[in-house]
Protein backbone atom coordinates (compact mmCIF):
# COMPACT_ATOMS: atom_id res chain seq x y z
CA UNK A 1 0.00 0.00 0.00
CA UNK A 2 1.09 3.29 -0.82
CA UNK A 3 0.36 6.74 1.05
CA UNK A 4 -2.52 7.33 -1.31
CA UNK A 5 -4.23 4.13 -0.85
CA UNK A 6 -4.03 4.95 2.96
CA UNK A 7 -5.38 8.37 2.60
CA UNK A 8 -8.34 6.98 0.63
CA UNK A 9 -8.75 4.03 2.68
CA UNK A 10 -9.14 7.23 5.92
CA UNK A 11 -11.72 9.06 3.59
CA UNK A 12 -13.64 5.71 2.96
CA UNK A 13 -13.60 5.14 6.67
CA UNK A 14 -14.54 8.74 7.83
CA UNK A 15 -17.49 8.62 5.41
CA UNK A 16 -18.84 5.05 5.79
CA UNK A 17 -19.47 6.10 9.44
CA UNK A 18 -17.51 3.08 11.25
CA UNK A 19 -15.89 4.15 14.04
CA UNK A 20 -12.84 2.02 14.00
CA UNK A 21 -11.04 -0.05 11.45
CA UNK A 22 -8.34 -2.63 11.17
CA UNK A 23 -6.26 -3.59 7.95
CA UNK A 24 -3.62 -6.29 8.09
CA UNK A 25 -1.80 -7.58 5.00
CA UNK A 26 1.72 -9.40 5.70
CA UNK A 27 3.42 -6.03 5.54
CA UNK A 28 1.28 -3.16 6.84
CA UNK A 29 -1.06 -3.17 9.62
CA UNK A 30 -3.58 -0.28 10.10
CA UNK A 31 -6.22 1.05 12.64
CA UNK A 32 -8.34 3.99 11.58
CA UNK A 33 -10.36 5.50 14.28
CA UNK A 34 -12.61 8.08 13.83
CA UNK A 35 -13.75 10.43 16.19
CA UNK A 36 -17.40 9.68 15.39
CA UNK A 37 -17.49 7.19 18.47
CA UNK A 38 -19.21 9.27 20.95
CA UNK A 39 -19.84 7.57 24.86
CA UNK A 40 -23.35 7.66 26.23
CA UNK A 41 -23.58 10.09 29.14
CA UNK A 42 -26.22 9.31 31.09
CA UNK A 43 -27.82 12.05 33.33
CA UNK A 44 -30.01 11.67 36.22
CA UNK A 45 -32.19 14.18 37.58
CA UNK A 46 -32.90 14.60 40.94
CA UNK A 47 -36.94 14.52 41.88
CA UNK A 48 -38.40 18.26 42.00
CA UNK A 49 -38.91 17.79 45.72
CA UNK A 50 -34.97 17.21 46.21
CA UNK A 51 -34.23 19.67 44.01
CA UNK A 52 -36.17 23.18 45.42
CA UNK A 53 -33.67 22.75 49.04
CA UNK A 54 -30.61 23.15 46.50
CA UNK A 55 -31.80 25.78 44.88
CA UNK A 56 -32.45 27.84 47.96
CA UNK A 57 -29.04 26.73 49.38
CA UNK A 58 -27.49 28.52 46.51
CA UNK A 59 -28.96 32.09 46.43
CA UNK A 60 -26.93 34.56 45.51
CA UNK A 61 -27.45 36.55 48.64
CA UNK A 62 -24.37 35.31 50.73
CA UNK A 63 -22.41 35.66 47.99
CA UNK A 64 -22.92 39.29 47.69
CA UNK A 65 -22.73 39.52 51.27
CA UNK A 66 -18.93 38.69 51.70
CA UNK A 67 -17.50 41.51 49.43
CA UNK A 68 -18.99 44.02 51.19
CA UNK A 69 -17.48 42.95 54.66
CA UNK A 70 -14.14 42.21 53.31
CA UNK A 71 -14.00 45.35 51.58
CA UNK A 72 -13.15 47.30 55.07
CA UNK A 73 -10.74 45.22 56.28
CA UNK A 74 -9.14 45.39 53.02
CA UNK A 75 -9.20 49.17 53.76
CA UNK A 76 -7.76 48.85 57.11
CA UNK A 77 -5.10 46.55 55.81
CA UNK A 78 -4.15 49.17 53.02
CA UNK A 79 -2.22 51.27 55.51
CA UNK A 80 0.34 48.39 56.20
CA UNK A 81 2.90 46.90 54.43
CA UNK A 82 2.36 42.89 53.33
CA UNK A 83 5.54 40.96 53.60
CA UNK A 84 5.06 37.94 51.07
CA UNK A 85 6.68 34.54 50.14
CA UNK A 86 9.28 34.86 47.88
CA UNK A 87 9.48 31.19 47.07
CA UNK A 88 7.16 28.00 47.41
CA UNK A 89 7.63 25.72 50.34
CA UNK A 90 6.81 25.01 53.88
CA UNK A 91 6.14 28.24 56.31
CA UNK A 92 8.40 27.70 59.64
CA UNK A 93 7.85 30.30 62.40
CA UNK A 94 10.50 29.04 64.65
CA UNK A 95 14.14 27.69 63.95
CA UNK A 96 13.70 24.60 65.30
CA UNK A 97 10.66 22.49 67.52
CA UNK A 98 12.28 23.57 71.12
CA UNK A 99 13.41 27.16 70.15
CA UNK A 100 10.96 30.04 70.43
CA UNK A 101 9.08 31.52 67.58
CA UNK A 102 11.38 34.40 65.70
CA UNK A 103 8.62 37.32 65.52
CA UNK A 104 4.91 37.40 67.75
CA UNK A 105 1.98 39.85 66.77
CA UNK A 106 3.00 43.53 68.47
CA UNK A 107 6.49 42.71 68.46
CA UNK A 108 9.30 45.79 66.60
CA UNK A 109 11.16 44.70 63.78
CA UNK A 110 13.99 45.68 61.77
CA UNK A 111 14.89 45.69 58.61
CA UNK A 112 17.37 42.23 57.68
CA UNK A 113 15.26 40.55 61.07
CA UNK A 114 14.45 37.05 60.12
CA UNK A 115 10.52 36.79 60.00
CA UNK A 116 10.25 32.55 59.42
CA UNK A 117 11.93 30.00 57.53
CA UNK A 118 10.46 28.61 54.01
CA UNK A 119 11.71 24.93 53.74
CA UNK A 120 11.87 24.24 50.22
CA UNK A 121 13.22 21.00 48.54
CA UNK A 122 15.05 20.24 52.47
CA UNK A 123 17.02 23.90 51.86
CA UNK A 124 15.63 26.18 54.99
CA UNK A 125 15.39 29.59 53.77
CA UNK A 126 15.47 32.31 55.97
CA UNK A 127 13.19 35.54 55.04
CA UNK A 128 13.95 38.77 55.76
CA UNK A 129 12.17 41.70 56.22
CA UNK A 130 12.80 44.39 53.95
CA UNK A 131 11.12 46.90 56.04
CA UNK A 132 10.92 47.74 59.72
CA UNK A 133 7.77 48.42 61.65
CA UNK A 134 5.50 46.54 64.14
CA UNK A 135 4.04 42.80 62.91
CA UNK A 136 0.40 43.41 63.02
CA UNK A 137 -0.69 40.73 61.99
CA UNK A 138 0.78 36.97 61.10
CA UNK A 139 -1.62 35.24 58.09
CA UNK A 140 -0.67 31.78 57.92
CA UNK A 141 -0.07 28.96 60.79
CA UNK A 142 2.95 27.57 61.50
CA UNK A 143 4.45 24.30 59.43
CA UNK A 144 1.77 25.57 56.33
CA UNK A 145 2.24 24.93 52.80
CA UNK A 146 2.97 28.64 51.42
CA UNK A 147 2.76 29.66 47.50
CA UNK A 148 4.53 31.88 45.56
CA UNK A 149 3.77 35.81 46.72
CA UNK A 150 1.55 34.89 49.26
CA UNK A 151 1.03 37.08 52.02
CA UNK A 152 3.08 36.15 55.35
CA UNK A 153 3.14 39.41 57.49
CA UNK A 154 0.87 42.49 58.08
CA UNK A 155 3.41 45.54 59.06
CA UNK A 156 2.96 48.77 60.30
CA UNK A 157 5.97 51.19 58.70
CA UNK A 158 5.13 53.95 61.62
Amino acid sequence: MDLKDIQNLIKFVAKSGASEVKLETDDVKITIRTGSDTETTYVQQMPMQAQMPMQQAMQPAPVAAAPTEAAPAEDENSKYITVKSPIIGTFYRKPSPDKPLFVEVGQTIAEGDVLCIIEAMKLFNEIESEVSGKVVKILVDDSSPVEFDQPLFLVDPS
